[in-house]
């Protein structure tokens, strides 16, 4: 598969239930509107045809798929005025009982369950779909809902490779709709002022990033393949990728760490810090992207590395790096988050706040603003009502995540790949470019 954003014709949205012929017709004028949305964005801007289609005082309709991370946006929607979770998913009963039940006197009208998130599109008084899925469910999900005309709210990194990353940004290009990254931190007032601080000069040229993450994760054991617990739809929860069997250590959350499924760490709390600090530093696509490390503290199932070292090099302005020691915290150690140095000092980024010093060491300012994710779904609700800029745009998030992308392709192919920073497309390394696409889809799930 070519790196380029190879132009393929849209996958067809196939809903789930049985299609009456009233339903019919309500698909058929939503494709028109969508299509004449599309065109007519060129002349008078995607923003104002929003605002002019959901008015800013409309209630906003929302359905969450995924209910690990998911309870987290039911209680950021929740917070959110005049928003209602109006569909709860998960592939999981007990997941899918145990989030429901959260939303127990919480708003006039319970949330409808169901374990398929095409129920969520296939109804037409939902605004978005709010996608908290594991990584390999992002981009299809995302594609799909928008082909479905909803809005997407989706988690970080947002695609599982490279090339779901410019296929899914293109979707969202052509059908018009607003969809949001969930890397947080874009609206959280601290981090938006930090940054603002460092465009006006406050450390004068900058120069590098430095980003962290030390945790102490025990080991995932040898898990055993057999049946797959009663409670879970196996193969829903596998969806688009490849079939494969149930092994007992892989649900809900080790699916991190196979390649099949996940991108490591780098994918899963990587993206947050170097979404921060190319943002504050103000770069895209790198030149040269270096990614070593290995599989250290346990022998078992995990196949990405526990401890890594990623450096992205932007040639003249600067560069930026990546630590993640996953099963060792290394106390007393307490790097920042991230960490921007400049020509006259740096700035230190905490995972709400900012700290700046000058070239001696002196604290100059400081904000301590707590963090809250509320501010980023409200944000995105206020896009779809009144066309409010997304702080977090896809196609800019998606540029984050292709930082990840490439940082797992230098680990899984000696430690190196070169990027043409004017596409974001890998120059030569035909190992590389092998892990840029997957090789198949599951019969059914295809893009």
């Amino acid at each position: 598969m070519p790196p380029g954003l190879t132009v393929r014709p849209a996958a067809r949205y196939i809903p789930f239930m049985s299609e009456t012929p009233s339903r019919r017709n309500f698909l058929k004028q939503s494709s028109s509107l969508v299509a004449g949305a599309v065109a007519a964005g060129a002349a008078t801007g995607p923003n104002l045809l929003l605002g002019q289609a959901k008015g800013a005082n409309e209630r906003f309709r929302v359905g969450i798929m995924g209910l690990g991370r998911g309870r987290g946006h039911i209680k950021g929607y929740l917070d959110v005025p005049n928003t209602e979770v109006a569909y709860v998913c998960d592939v999981d009963q007990n997941r899918l009982a145990s989030g429901f039940k959260t939303m127990e006197g919480k708003q006039e009208k319970m949330p409808e369950k169901v374990n398929d998130f095409r129920r969520i599109l296939d109804d037409p008084e939902i605004d978005a779909i709010s996608i908290a899925a594991p990584n390999f469910w992002h981009a299809p999900a995302a594609i799909l809902a928008c082909q479905a005309g909803k809005h997407v709210y989706v988690e970080k990194p947002g695609s599982y490779n490279a090339w779901e990353s410019r296929r899914m940004v293109q979707v969202a290009r052509e059908t018009g709709r607003q969809v949001q990254m969930g890397t947080q931190r874009r609206s959280y007032p601290g981090m938006i002022e930090g940054v603002q601080k460092l465009r006006e000069g406050v450390i004068g040229k900058l120069l590098y990033g430095r980003c962290y993450y030390f945790n102490s994760r025990p080991s995932i054991g040898k898990g055993k393949v057999t049946d797959p617990p009663a409670e879970l739809d196996w193969e829903l929860w596998q969806g688009p990728v490849p079939e494969g069997p149930y092994k007992d250590n892989l649900v809900h959350y080790n699916w991190h760490w196979h390649w099949k499924y996940g991108g490591g760490e780098l994918a899963n709390n990587g993206v947050h810090a170097l979404d921060v600090a190319r943002w504050a530093m103000g770069v895209d696509y790198p030149e040269r992207v270096t990614c070593n490390g290995g599989r250290y503290h346990f022998d078992d199932d995990q196949e990405t590395p526990d401890t890594a070292y990623a450096v992205f090099d932007y040639g003249d302005k600067g560069g930026m790096s990546w630590e993640g020691s996953s099963c060792h915290r290394r106390k007393p150690e307490a790097p920042p988050f991230v960490s921007v140095v400049g020509e006259g000092g740096k700035i230190d980024f905490s995972s709400a706040n900012y700290t700046i010093y000058d070239l001696d060491g002196k604290e100059i300012a400081r904000n301590r603003e707590n963090p809250s994710d509320v501010p980023h779904f409200t944000n995105f609700a206020n896009a779809v009502r009144n066309g409010e800029t997304l702080n977090q745009p896809i196609a800019d998030g998606q540029i984050s995540a292709m930082l990840c992308h490439y940082g797992n392709m230098a680990y899984r192919t000696g430690g190196a790949v070169e990027v043409n920073p004017e596409t974001g497309e890998l120059v030569g390394n035909p190992e590389a470019q092998k892990l840029w696409a997957r090789e198949s889809y599951r019969e059914g799930w295809k893009l």
